[in-house]
């Protein structure tokens, strides 16, 4: 510990400052141990832990301060967990800031060099979601006395920059501690972002190795608890009425629920708006449960990756209500969704940035607040009863398709090669078994889509689908961040060999900490997702299937690799069951639950047929196509897409003001 004293009289005669003797490392942790977020008077640590992996640069700074702060508390209040990749541990925090509705995060710790640029893409992911997570990297030494060191990089045009410098972009808020006086400005100016609701995301202090070893006298005040309030802007009234005006006018709005309904806490305020008006609901990825399955109004998802209903809805869509929504091009299905000819946006955002998108009404303002404020502006409005009979028409279709995927067929099944399953009776089982509460975690592949089409959603916190950034591998370091966040949930992530094989080892880490997730393997021995992009395009599934090399044409077209991925996940430490039929996988997946909870994770690995496809959304996503090619393939998926292009709309129109 450090030791305290007072500094002599100033020379002006004021009282002396009470100070602490502290490495800059060791102010770190004291400081971040004392944060507290609060919102609608409850109050959390801002910081669950420290997750990191030591190194030369931070193995005898940060480090030391969190051996130090361990010994020294009865029960750390900044825990340490040791991750085995860099970008996974950021994921981690990103997924139990998410879980957390933004009110908690974890501080992450990397070593100079490679292991804090292997952060730069859990930065990115955490800055494109708006997810707070507070990174730490190490750099070389601020006074340059033993440069060039072990993993520094040296350009000729400027003997400041570091690696740390690639942090800059992808950051909400980025500085560097070149001397111990400056740490307490960069650790004020982190936590406001960290819990500003619109500029959070990545936040990074870059701390050379020499700086975090230095000693410094702290003024005792910089480590007294401080709470940071997570702010509800409300509306301006002429907002709401303008916008009440605009829907007044609609003949058949739409909602777009997005991730700010679940980070605003808005999901009673939205049910409380759809049931008064009869409007109908489409939800984004990140918006997916903000109402429940089974609830009239909900269609489900909305886009490229949709329900039949949702889009059919937005097809005829005279004014759409975005709320909380930064309007993804999954969304707009690539501004293709919205095809009324006068149709209008009313954006409700907490940030103006998004408000003010496709030339929506903006209501800036906190999605619970404003939604509360609309529904009292449109006492005695509701939608023509004839539009809530579509809606109910449109959702029992959809919901037809999903039984059928769900439980195919017997020419669907009889299809299959033996030990194999579809995918969607996997998520069938899955969504079916599992508790309403459970938590089901995915990223990337074919089965975030499938996810959003598919899924029953009957919690609010239930969904977690990380596909602001779509980052292979999130899926087991995001469950874990989900798990330690909601221990009370079990959480199921599913994960196909592709992404599994971008980062597997956090496993260990579930082992090492007792977390238990439940992780569904899908076996397709390849890319399923970009396959069957690439074969849309024109592209023949090129370079996307786990083949070895034929020594006939020299192409990766030969036989299936022999991997067994259900040895590599034992050989972590994981607990494996292995299923070659739906009985098979329904019987592990209630035995997966039944495992006592600190048992860490248990993997259940299943293989499915990438040719059996979830239901199509009835929309379209733009990736281009090759203009001109040699390739017949290629040619015609030109065709096609030069056709749908045809319907792209720029969303430019003004929606019409109220004289004020």
């Amino acid at each position: 510990m450090g030791h305290a004293g007072c500094r002599s009289p100033t020379a002006d005669g004021r009282a002396p400052m009470s100070t602490v003797r502290l490495t800059v490392g060791q102010a770190v942790v004291r400081f971040l141990a004392n944060q507290w977020s609060e919102r609608d008077g409850r109050r959390q640590k801002l910081f669950a832990g420290c997750v990191g992996i030591f190194g030369h640069g931070n193995v005898a700074g940060l480090g030391q301060a969190l051996l130090q702060h361990e010994l020294a508390e009865s029960g750390a209040r900044l825990p340490y967990v040791l991750a085995r990749n860099e970008q996974a541990m950021v994921h981690t925090a990103v997924a139990y800031a998410r879980q957390s509705d933004r009110l908690q995060t974890w501080a992450c710790t990397a070593s100079v060099g490679p292991g804090s640029t292997n952060m730069l893409t859990g930065a990115a992911l955490a800055t494109v979601n708006r997810l707070p997570v507070l990174l730490l990297p190490s750099g070389t030494f601020a006074t340059r006395v033993a440069g060039p060191v072990l993993q520094e990089l040296e350009v000729p045009y400027a003997a400041d920059i570091t690696v740390n410098d690639a942090f800059r972009p992808l950051s909400r808020f980025f500085d560097r501690v070149n001397r111990p006086e400056q740490l307490p400005t960069a650790l004020l100016n982190a936590m406001r972002v960290l819990t500003d609701p619109v500029e959070t995301g990545a936040v990074t202090i870059a701390l050379p190795q020499d700086v975090q070893a230095e000693a410094f006298d702290w003024p005792v005040e910089l480590f007294a608890e401080r709470v940071w309030r997570v702010a509800r802007p409300l509306p301006e009234a002429v907002d709401i009425v303008e916008a009440a005006a605009a829907i007044r006018a609609a003949q058949r709005p739409l909602i777009v629920a997005g991730g700010g309904v679940h980070y605003s806490g808005a999901e009673d305020a939205l049910r409380a708006f759809c049931e008064l008006t009869g409007i109908p609901v489409g939800e984004t990825q990140a918006g997916k449960g903000a109402l429940p399955h089974g609830h009239p109004q909900a269609m489900g998802a909305i886009g490229a990756t949709g329900t039949t209903a949702a889009n059919a809805l937005a097809r005829e869509a005279d004014v759409v209500i975005g709320v909380g929504t930064r309007y993804s091009d999954f969304t707009t299905a690539s501004h293709t969704a919205f095809q009324h000819p006068d149709v209008r946006f009313v954006n409700i955002n907490v940030a103006r940035f998004d408000a003010g998108k496709l030339a929506g009404l903006p209501v800036v303002a906190d999605a619970r607040e404003a939604l509360a404020a609309l529904t009292a502006a449109l006492d005695g409005f509701a939608v023509d009863p004839a539009y809530v009979d579509r809606q109910a028409t449109l959702w029992r279709e959809w919901d037809a398709q999903v039984e059928a995927a769900y439980h195919p067929p017997a020419d669907v099944t009889d299809a299959l090669a033996d030990g194999v399953l579809t995918q969607g009776t996997v998520l069938g089982c899955v969504n079916e078994l599992s508790d309403p509460r459970d938590v089901v975690v995915c990223a990337a592949g074919s089965m975030p889509g499938d996810l959003h089409k598919l899924w029953r959603v009957r919690d609010r916190k239930a969904y977690h689908v990380e596909y602001g950034y779509s980052c292979m591998g999130y899926e087991i370091p995001g469950g874990i961040g989900v798990r330690l966040a909601d221990p009370d949930r079990d959480v199921f992530v599913l994960v196909g060999d592709g992404s599994y094989l971008m980062m597997p080892t956090e496993l260990v880490t579930a082992v090492q900490e007792r977390v238990k997730i439940i992780v569904v393997l899908v076996q397709n021995h390849g890319f399923h997702s970009i396959g069957s992009l690439s074969e849309s395009l024109g592209s023949q599934r090129f370079g996307t299937r786990y083949r070895f090399r034929d020594p006939a044409t020299g192409r990766l077209d030969g036989e299936k690799l022999p991997v067994d991925l259900a040895a590599n996940a034992r050989s972590l430490g994981a607990t494996v069951i292995e299923v070659h039929s739906r009985a098979e996988l329904e019987q592990a997946i209630k035995d997966a639950k039944a495992a006592p909870a600190d048992g860490g994770p248990v993997v259940i690995h299943v293989e499915t047929d990438p040719g059996v496809h979830a239901p199509d959304s009835d929309a379209w996503w733009d990736v281009p196509v090759s203009q001109v090619s040699e390739l017949d393939s290629t040619r015609r998926a030109y065709g096609t897409y030069a056709a749908h292009r045809t319907t792209q709309r720029p969303h430019l129109a003004p929606t019409e003001r109220t004289d004020r």
